[in-house]
């Protein structure tokens, strides 16, 4: 009961619609937000920027086509041409599997491109559904492969549709300058990657926005192995489902029946009986998903890193540090980049957003969390948009560092030449007795700290009542979870001067238990000072005294301690070392805070419940679950800790 106290405090998304203004938004707005697929917020809370009153019908012609491929399948098209001819224009370029909409020949879109400021700007833009999506023809394959070596034109990926998509714009859309850009946030993120890939020669520049790159390792559906249950159940239900031919209207969303996820989830059972309970084979990627629980051939192929040579357009990388769904992505697809092309031009952008944020909210807070400048603005205007018109257009200059990133703690954008900096020191913060977290190292002999783990009562991931994953957990109030006693918790004496970290965070944990399987959940809280003042306004009378922010955090399945491919169970009672990526960071812990570590076993439903019993978990039944005892060491031989850099 007390945990959800305090998220009432919190003033939570769903209150939002209560309100007048909303439901009108809510009724106006809806579908489009139906289709988009990047999240809520990202929509309702468009600013008004330049191009605002820009008439798109009385300077733009709309034109629909059905583009044929190499394979015979034709896609649908929408192009947007400027009715003054007085110069050529490139071409800019987006591809979905959420919809174009606006099918209808009168009916045109309210803005073009990334934002409004392009239509004004002046592009061709061409939307497309790709392949076996709404309008387009073909069959839809969730995180279709790439084959890297195609025998003949029924060889088709989402690389080739991208080339025999701009090779047919050239020859048949007028005016236009021989440049082709390509841009989309999240999916049609991953559109843009698979483009970059064996390029068309006229794609001369590419912005994949937080693009999945490993659905097993780190991004929508997996991470480290364990799967996410919440969001992959939502995402499979309403955007895989089998469908009986080209269609203009998407799937009806999945009714819950509830609006606690928790206990729908809960209630649900082990994973297996999601199919017989709901999808009834209408879903079948969900079912090829439970029968590849390993890191398989059939997940490997999905990895688009292993394509990302030869890479020629120019490269805008865009992250969001509070991205729910896809950080992994783009971090690693730029790390790819940076090995793989050494020569290519590519920039990483990273704020402090949530999926896709960048491209509709001003970026001046996130929930409770406050960055004092207008970030997505900022982005839109001065980075996005004039990485588009110089490699497109030659117009103005480009003046962009390596990796421009927004440390957040310090409210500031800073320019890199080198991402993570060069000017960090890797240093330890280790688990101590009487949950006390210090540089130190332990020197005791023998210590522990141990809790009872119950996959019938897993820890939430978040203290709101929701059915679909939501935001704004990435930056929540911890306290609900501090609470609980299967939750360890470790913090710093208050930090007599500010501590910046920016790179990877690497938790390093030495860990037994009674059972044969067990998840690691590790995350790094911001607290702030007793006295830390609310924010101004307040129309929710959240107090940020001793707050616990969210800073980052990720999950490990266990038994791919060793080898993701082959999972080995744990030995009872045997001290094992768990290591692994919690992804980079740019933080400043102020002066006056302190810096917590949270360990638990359980994120629910995030991530779905392990039986703590070495098994197929995707097979597992109810009788499986089994509590157990876990502890993590922290003594002088197992010195548990958290690696971090430190910006000097």
């Amino acid at each position: 009961m007390r945990s959800r106290a305090i998220w009432r405090r919190v003033c939570p998304l769903s209150t939002l619609y209560r309100r007048p203004l909303m439901k009108k938004l809510r009724q106006t707005l809806w579908p489009r937000l139906t289709v988009l697929g990047i999240g809520l917020l990202v929509w309702i809370a468009a600013p008004l920027i330049p191009g605002q009153d820009f008439d798109i019908k009385a300077n733009y012609t709309k034109s629909e086509y059905m583009i044929l491929m190499r394979d015979g399948v034709k896609l649908y098209t929408q192009v947007y041409v400027p009715l003054d001819k007085s110069q050529k224009y490139p071409i800019l370029l987006f591809r979905t599997p959420y919809s174009v909409g606006y099918y209808e020949a009168n009916r045109l879109r309210p803005f073009l491109g990334p934002n409004r400021s392009y239509a004004e700007e002046g592009f061709i833009f061409v939307y497309q559904d790709v392949r076996g999506k709404f309008k387009s023809e073909g069959e839809f394959t969730v995180m279709r492969p790439h084959k890297k070596n195609k025998q003949g034109p029924r060889d088709t990926d989402e690389s080739s549709d991208t080339y025999d998509t701009i090779e047919w714009l050239l020859k048949n859309i007028p005016n236009h300058n021989g440049r082709v850009g390509q841009w989309g946030i999240s999916y049609p993120g991953f559109q843009t990657v698979m483009g970059m890939i064996d390029a068309h020669p006229a794609l001369k520049a590419s912005s994949p926005q937080a693009s999945p790159s490993d659905m097993w390792i780190g991004d929508d559906f997996h991470h480290n192995g364990a799967f996410r249950l919440m969001y992959t159940f939502g995402w499979l239900a309403h955007h895989a489902q089998t469908r009986a031919g080209t269609t203009e209207k998407g799937v009806q969303r999945f009714d819950y029946g509830t609006p606690d996820g928790y206990k729908f989830f809960l209630d649900l059972g082990p994973v297996s009986n999601v199919d017989k309970k709901y999808f009834h084979n209408r879903v079948p990627t969900w079912n090829e998903y439970m029968e590849h629980g390993d890191y398989d051939d059939y997940w490997k192929k999905q990895n688009v890193l292993q394509y990302l040579k030869n890479i020629e357009p120019a490269v805008l990388n865009v992250a969001g540090w509070f991205d729910a769904e896809d950080f992994y992505g783009p971090m690693s697809i730029y790390y790819t980049i940076e090995k793989e092309n050494p020569q290519n031009r590519s920039t990483l952008v990273v704020g402090p957003w949530l999926h896709g944020g960048w491209a509709r909210m001003d970026g001046d807070s996130l929930g409770n969390i406050r960055f004092d400048s207008k970030t997505g603005e900022y982005f839109r205007e001065n980075i996005e948009l004039p990485f588009f018109n110089f490699y497109l257009k030659d117009k103005g200059s480009l003046d962009l560092p390596e990796a421009l990133v927004f440390m957040t703690g310090l409210n500031q954008w800073k320019s890199y030449d080198h991402w993570p900096p060069k000017e960090t020191q890797e240093t330890n913060l280790y688990l101590h007795a009487e949950g006390k977290l210090s540089f130190d190292p332990p020197s005791e002999e023998n210590k522990n700290d141990s809790f009872i783990s119950d996959p019938n009562k897993p820890v939430p991931y978040t203290a709101e009542i929701r059915t679909f994953q939501g935001h704004l957990w990435m930056v929540e109030d911890q306290r609900f979870a501090a609470q609980r006693p299967d939750v360890l918790v470790f913090e710093t004496d208050v930090l007599t001067e500010d501590l910046t970290i920016a790179g990877p965070l690497i938790a390093s944990l030495y860990v037994s238990t009674t059972g044969t399987d067990t998840d690691w959940v590790v995350k790094l809280i911001d607290v702030y000072p007793g006295d830390a003042p609310d924010n101004k306004p307040n129309p929710c009378g959240v107090r940020m005294g001793h707050f616990q922010m969210l800073v980052g955090a990720d999950v490990f399945r266990g038994k791919y301690r060793n080898s993701f491919e082959h999972p080995e169970p744990f030995v009872p009672g045997q001290i094992t070392k768990i290591e692994y990526d919690l992804r980079d960071k740019g933080h400043c812990f102020k002066k006056g805070h302190r810096i917590m570590v949270q360990i638990q076993s359980t994120w629910f439903p995030l991530i779905d419940r392990n039986p703590q019993k070495f098994t197929d978990i995707y097979h597992a039944r109810e009788s499986d679950f089994q509590k157990a005892t876990h502890r993590v060491y922290r003594s002088l031989e197992y010195p548990s800790h958290i690696k971090v850099r430190i910006l000097k």
